[in-house]
């Protein structure tokens, strides 16, 4: 299998396993990612998953090598490049990076919504230097993530970004020993699993969706998704629990 699947708890991790080829995206890697994270989507039991790669490198971007043997298609229609980058989310996907993440490995990155990294970590866009672009969000989403001017340079040189400067400007939430980035991602998956699945799932959404509005429509958009949680058997279990002193019993509905 080129991607991985395995439940930890209330945690899933999803492995990109194609080391021999730093897990670099091509046509079976797309789609088997994309069902990976369709049976974590639909897995009641899983309430945030982890993204990480097998080897010494969490992805090289797309399969240059499948390119150049005329593979025009990395992608998945619903997902977009590797199954991921367009795909329509509900559930918090933490990448866990232990080694380099470039070209499109570091627009996977950028298609999560934290990201842990270790010491043997790096970033960067280096599709100019083989006269293409970052067509899979990068060139969007990292100014998003990062300084503009820090964007700028990377994307127009091709250059890498070490892991303590992307930690220093917060792409990387939380920077750790190499070897541990898994780990320390199931870690701050726990901690987001010890709250309410349900409110978690609308919070995430209010900060992805609101990203372009204008602060009415955050707004409106906020008092919906309030309105959502208000309706469910864990909006009457929170304060019970804190009036009971006890620790709640999130049942995800």
């Amino acid at each position: 299998m080129v991607v991985d699947y395995e439940a930890r708890g209330r945690s899933a991790v999803i492995t990109l396993n194609r080391p021999e080829a730093r897990n670099a995206v091509n046509q079976e890697l797309a789609e088997s990612l994309e069902a990976a994270l369709d049976r974590f989507e639909a897995d009641d039991e899983a309430w945030t998953g982890v993204l990480a790669g097998n080897g010494p490198a969490f992805c090289a971007g797309a399969d240059l090598k499948a390119i150049a043997d005329g593979a025009i298609r990395l992608s998945t229609p619903r997902g977009g490049f590797a199954g991921l980058v367009q795909r329509e989310r509900t559930k918090p996907l933490i990448a866990a990076v232990d080694g380099p993440a470039l070209a499109g490995g570091t627009e996977l990155v950028l298609a999560c919504d934290l990201v842990v990294a270790s010491g043997n970590a790096r970033f960067g866009l280096p599709e100019v230097k083989r006269s293409l672009i970052a067509a899979a969000g990068g060139l969007f989403r990292l100014p998003r993530a990062l300084p503009r001017n820090l964007a700028m340079e990377m994307a127009l040189t091709g250059g890498d970004l070490d892991v303590e400067t992307a930690h220093a400007h917060g792409l990387v939430n939380r920077l750790v020993e190499p070897g541990s980035a898994l780990e320390e991602a199931l870690v701050l998956a726990e901690v987001i699993n010890a709250n309410a699945p349900l409110a978690v799932r609308a919070t995430r959404a209010a900060i992805v969706d609101s990203v372009l509005l204008e602060d009415d429509e955050a707004f409106r958009l906020s008092g919906r998704l309030s309105v959502d949680i208000f309706a469910t058997e864990d909006f009457k279990e929170g304060p019970r629990a804190f009036v009971e002193k006890r620790q709640p019993r999130w049942q995800g509905r």
